[in-house]
């Protein structure tokens, strides 16, 4: 039991200790080699010979005609999309951090999967960091210019975020409220919307009124005939079952006088 146990412990012991060398394994390198490297690709760089528009309008070809003879120059392998970044990247620094005059030493930070080397850098405006990436192989990911900023320059940049931000969401819900308060008039547009098109509806009861009129001028007939045969009745001296009026017609002549 305890041979086991004893055993076991061995075993951990080795797993541990091959976890810790794959850990601090790092990148073999040559400081100096690395060097004259970054040099060459900061001269190319910085030397403003050809810019990132120019090597994106390349066809694959001359792209990677263009990186082998970079690669000749500097003796380290760059992909094309990662040189274009580079140049556009020197590009905004000058912008942003002014004409570069110098840099100083550079400093290396090896790990497992990459190399980092750093230099400060003096620019006319500010002060910034020369960045170049190497992953396992030595192969150049990136180059980048970090610009140095203030505390107060910092503060100003997260003031001005937040008030963007800030004032970004007020016009919205100004907006927004503006949209509310308009919802008090659709139910008046919707009510006029609705009476005119009720309005040719109400119409419709024309034909009862022209059948109601019909019906009392019928009726006023009916009466005037009745008042008509009893006249004529009277006057013959009979009754009225002997003759029939089947129409009565008002002459244009006739007219009453005072």
């Amino acid at each position: 039991m305890k041979k086991k146990i004893s055993l076991l412990i061995c075993i951990l012991a080795l797993a541990f200790a091959f976890t810790g060398c794959n850990n601090t394994k790092e990148i073999q390198y040559d400081p100096e080699t690395i060097k004259m490297s970054c040099e060459q690709v900061l001269n190319i760089v910085a030397s403003g010979g050809i810019s990132d528009e120019q090597v994106s309008s390349m066809s694959d070809w001359n792209q990677g005609y263009l990186m082998s003879q970079f690669e000749a120059q500097t003796g380290v392998q760059m992909e094309a999309e990662d040189f274009i970044t580079a140049l556009q990247g020197w590009s905004a620094s000058a912008d942003e951090c002014g004409q570069y005059i110098s840099h100083g030493d550079y400093q290396f930070k090896s790990s497992s999967s990459t190399l980092t080397v750093i230099a400060p850098a003096e620019f006319s405006d500010r002060a910034a960091d020369l960045e170049f990436t190497f992953d396992e192989n030595l192969k150049l990911e990136s180059f980048t210019v970090n610009a140095s900023f203030s505390t107060g320059e910092i503060l100003k940049k997260a003031g001005m975020n937040t008030l963007l931000g800030m004032g970004t969401v007020f016009c919205v819900l100004i907006f927004m409220s503006f949209i509310i308060s308009l919802f008090k008039y659709v139910p008046a547009l919707v009510d006029k919307k609705s009476g005119k098109q009720a309005e040719p509806a109400k119409a419709a009861p024309a034909p009862a009124v022209a059948e109601e009129a019909a019906a009392e001028e019928e009726s006023d007939d009916t009466e005037l005939v009745a008042v008509i045969a009893a006249a004529i009745a009277a006057y013959e001296g009979t009754s009225t079952d002997g003759f029939v009026v089947r129409s009565i017609k008002r002459r244009k002549s006739n007219k009453w006088n005072a």
